[in-house]
């Protein structure tokens, strides 16, 4: 896609100008070197055309015939022109990495021939968020740029949510509202950590029944629930990396349960993500209602967090 600068104006307002898109849209181009200004690399949005300049800008597309063979399905929770939710399995991988060589959620969307949102890139595309390998459960997927915008500034102002389930080490005997901030552990870079200074982070845990419990993010960060778990002496069964080992335990018992979120037509969706078999298997005892929101589950308690803030 080829332009030619008519006036004296700054790239990302041009650029915004003749796409039809907003200037964080071209700023995530420019940031992902797709943008030339006469056949050079353009580094700032704010550089300023001169007339007769001529703007290329290489938006990736989707090469199919480099997907990787893909040897398992994902339920799809709800899609629609705009978007897709998908209820991701555990062991999936969401997007490719340089050290990852098996297929990847990604992978699947293009066996698939959609056709989504590419502000991230080929390996990301239609990627708002992620979870990790091990985690399954509810993930929203922007078909388009537009909609990929304005799903992440959700995940930016924290009117998009999750509800999650796991499994413990032991039972907590009543509701807990951790605040503690979390950045990356100065002694093992593999793992995050609460540390003085760091990004504020506060997680709300639920007893549920027995060691089934539900925990509400007030805030995104990563490793999030697993680390403010060690901070109340917990850790979800299965997970080797800030729990203990398991001969019983297949994978980190997490799931995502339930995403909610606000449609771009305006509409406020909360869509269920099913348990998968492997964590049914560990219920015992518990009538579980599968279609059930976990919303209610948190009402008596979100005092306990709005204290914190106080």
């Amino acid at each position: 896609m080829k332009f030619t600068a008519e006036n004296q104006e700054r790239l990302d307002k041009f650029l915004s100008q003749k796409l039809n898109v907003s200037r964080n849209q071209v700023e995530n181009l420019i940031k992902n070197s797709l943008v030339k200004i006469n056949a050079k690399t353009a580094k700032k949005g704010g550089v300023k055309l001169k007339p007769g300049d001529i703007i290329e800008i290489d938006r990736p597309e989707i090469k199919t015939s480099e997907t990787k063979k893909v040897d398992f399905d994902i339920p799809v929770l709800y899609e629609d022109d705009d978007l897709i939710v998908i209820n991701k399995p555990p062991g999936v991988v969401v997007h490719p990495a340089p050290s990852y060589k098996e297929a990847t959620l990604v992978d699947w969307l293009k066996e698939k021939g959609y056709r989504l949102s590419n502000l991230a890139g080929e390996e990301r595309y239609g990627i708002v968020h992620r979870i990790d390998k091990e985690t399954s459960g509810a993930l929203v997927i922007a078909k388009n740029n537009k909609t990929h915008e304005f799903l992440a500034s959700q995940l930016k102002d924290k009117s998009m949510g999750r509800y999650y389930l796991m499994l413990l080490n032991e039972p907590l005997k009543e509701a807990k509202c951790v605040d503690a901030p979390i950045a990356r552990n100065p002694k093992n870079r593999i793992k995050m950590a609460v540390v003085k200074g760091g990004k504020e982070a506060k997680t709300l845990f639920v007893p549920v029944y027995n060691n089934l419990t539900a925990a509400k993010l007030y805030t995104g960060r990563t490793h999030q629930i697993r680390v403010h778990l060690g901070k109340i002496g917990r850790y979800i069964l299965g997970d080797e990396t800030y729990g203990k080992k398991s001969q019983n335990t297949p994978r980190v018992m997490l799931h995502a349960k339930e995403i909610y979120f606000t449609h771009p037509n305006g509409e406020k969706l909360s869509i269920i993500a099913p348990l998968f078999d492997d964590f049914k298997n560990l219920i015992q005892g518990y009538e579980y209602e599968e279609n059930n929101s976990l919303r209610d589950i948190f009402v008596p308690y979100e005092r306990l967090c709005k204290q914190s803030e106080s």
